[in-house]
């Protein structure tokens, strides 16, 4: 799956078109290292998100294309 795509799936960023715009504007890292909105992700993945006050790094425990409200968290867990 596509990591805008992933984003918005378990609701870490609440719409693609902003994932898009954060990876575009290098606030997206994945393993250490900057990605594109392309890259597939991978179960394993360490995401990390630099946008707002303070960094966001998620383990990518998932990947699902459908998730609801209730199941989005199941998909990844919280590092820091």
């Amino acid at each position: 799956m596509r990591l805008d795509k992933y984003l918005k799936v378990t609701r870490l960023i609440k719409r693609r078109t902003v994932a898009n715009e954060a990876c575009d504007a290098e606030k997206i890292s994945v393993n250490g290292k900057i990605a594109r909105a392309s890259y597939e992700v991978k179960v394993g993945d360490i995401i990390e998100i630099n946008m707002g006050t303070r960094p966001l790094k998620v383990k990518v425990l998932s990947v699902s294309e459908h998730a609801t409200k209730d199941t989005a968290a199941d998909n990844y867990s919280v590092i820091e």
